[in-house]
């Protein structure tokens, strides 16, 4: 396991945010306009807090469950954290999903947009969504093909699904630029202002190419047991 001190924890989240800094300053952006989201996946709850106190408040979690089983008690103590959902989200997981998180980063489906709709109908929340885009289009990754964004855009609009922008995870191993610069257009072309991309290993790139939420896990937790 990672070193959990909060030392440690300040330290990377400031180095974290310092290459932040510097992609948006050598893109001129304004790094208000990235959102940090610590990826917490498979940490306990005893390794999240050391970043809670170096004040990250933007943590996401791949699997309902595992997020059930840490977060509500975190919550209590750090009431004005942000919980985003970004693993693949199974349509009878979606009502535990909008109960819990307050963004979800894999929309990728039809059947999940009826499933949120349900979901959002029924709690009378509604939680901004990014449909994730198999932008490398690789059949073992979630996402929705690019050529049939615009109708899974378009269903989602007529649900009143809240589209907060696409997210993607470019293909492991190949230069991710020219991935995260395909997202951008496909986001401008259906006028979504969010893009969800970018990762420990290339977040500052997708920054330069206009990422609005960065996913960073190991350069703030530490590489994983």
């Amino acid at each position: 396991m990672s070193d959990n001190s909060t030392t440690t924890a300040a330290q990377r989240l400031a180095e974290v945010q310092g290459q932040i800094d510097k992609a948006c300053k050598i893109a001129r952006r304004e790094p208000a306009d990235v959102t940090l989201v610590a990826i917490s996946k498979t940490h306990p709850a005893e390794a999240i807090v050391p970043l809670l106190e170096a004040g990250q408040r933007v943590f996401g979690e791949n699997r309902v469950q595992e997020a059930q089983g840490k977060w509500p008690v975190l919550r209590e103590q750090y009431p004005d954290v942000q919980l985003h959902l970004v693993g693949q989200l199974q349509s009878n997981k979606a009502e535990d999903a909008v109960a819990l998180f307050d963004a979800i980063h894999s929309l990728d489906r039809p059947s999940l947009v009826t499933a949120l709709a349900k979901a959002f109908d029924k709690t009378g929340k509604r939680v901004p969504c990014f449909v994730q885009v198999d932008i490398g289009e690789e059949e073992q990754k979630g996402g929705c093909a690019i050529k049939e964004l615009p109708a899974l855009l378009e269903q989602a609009r007529d649900a009143d699904i809240p589209l907060a922008g696409l997210m993607c995870v470019p293909p492991f191993g190949i230069e991710p630029a020219p991935y995260f610069a395909l997202m951008a257009k496909l986001a401008d072309d259906h006028g979504l202002e969010g893009r969800s991309m970018g990762m420990s290993g290339d977040f500052p790139t997708a920054i330069m190419l206009g990422a609005t939420h960065v996913r960073v896990g190991t350069a703030l937790f530490g590489a994983r047991d």
